[in-house]
């Protein structure tokens, strides 16, 4: 997903996996973040306990019943229409949330009206996401913070593999264009857990082109590969604001 050509200005940047094969990425899904301590590091950078938090990208709502555990208010907002109604499906009876159509360089949101804005693996992918920067700090609350997490290609045999399919990716570039935005990283190692080495095979074919997609399912001898993240956060300026 990262590493990709952006489209024009103001059309959204298609994500292949979940875009064309959403029953595999959905497996995908369930497979990461086995051992929860992204979701654990998430928590400890910025806690949504009782706040209001929009997940920029939200796909078919994977992550919003989690964040609904204990948020005052979830908004998922999802750019391509045919994953809105299957979100839909999976937050319905769930009180305080909902999924909207948009995308992170126009979100459906007034100004200064959620405390969290947070986006994974989707849009914030360093050099020219600037926009959506400016976009959520806009719905951010003072004090409020922007999360972007994505994959570490630094990290393990999976970073490998990144490197491998993205030759022209530049993880240090990626990094220091977000440091120079002003946001602190936090680096975290989480666990993905497969059922059998079928769902592995499929999810990395839909990660990976074909070669480094059947030189990674040969590598990994078992059903579980280790994952390199990283947390990107920003905060929007506290108390009174001007112009």
């Amino acid at each position: 997903m990262t590493g990709r050509r952006r489209p024009p200005p103001g059309e959204p940047i298609p994500s292949p996996n979940i875009w064309q094969w959403p029953q595999i990425y959905e497996v995908e899904n369930r497979a990461q973040d086995a051992d929860g301590s992204l979701f654990a590091a998430l928590r400890e950078v910025v806690g949504w306990a009782g706040r209001d938090i929009v997940d920029i990208g939200c796909g078919t709502g994977f992550h919003l019943p989690e964040f609904a555990r204990d948020a005052r208010s979830v908004t998922g907002v999802e750019p391509h229409p045919p994953l809105v109604p299957p979100a839909r499906d999976r937050i319905a009876g769930m009180p305080g949330v909902r999924v909207l159509e948009g995308s992170a360089e126009h979100l459906p949101l007034p100004d200064r009206s959620v405390d969290v804005a947070h986006a994974r693996t989707a849009y914030f992918f360093g050099p020219g996401c600037g926009p959506g920067i400016s976009e959520a700090m806009r719905v951010l609350r003072p004090g409020g913070t922007l999360v972007v997490v994505d994959l570490d290609a630094t990290v393990g045999e999976y970073g490998e593999w990144m490197r491998a399919d993205l030759p022209h990716y530049d993880p240090a570039a990626v990094e220091s264009f977000f440091a120079a935005q002003g946001f602190d990283l936090t680096r975290v190692v989480s666990r993905w857990e497969f059922p059998d080495r079928r769902a592995l095979r499929a999810v990395l074919g839909i990660e990976f082109g074909p070669r480094v997609a059947e030189r990674a399912f040969g590598q990994v001898p078992g059903l579980s590969i280790d994952v390199g993240y990283r947390i990107h956060t920003r905060r929007a300026p506290s108390g009174l604001v001007l112009g």
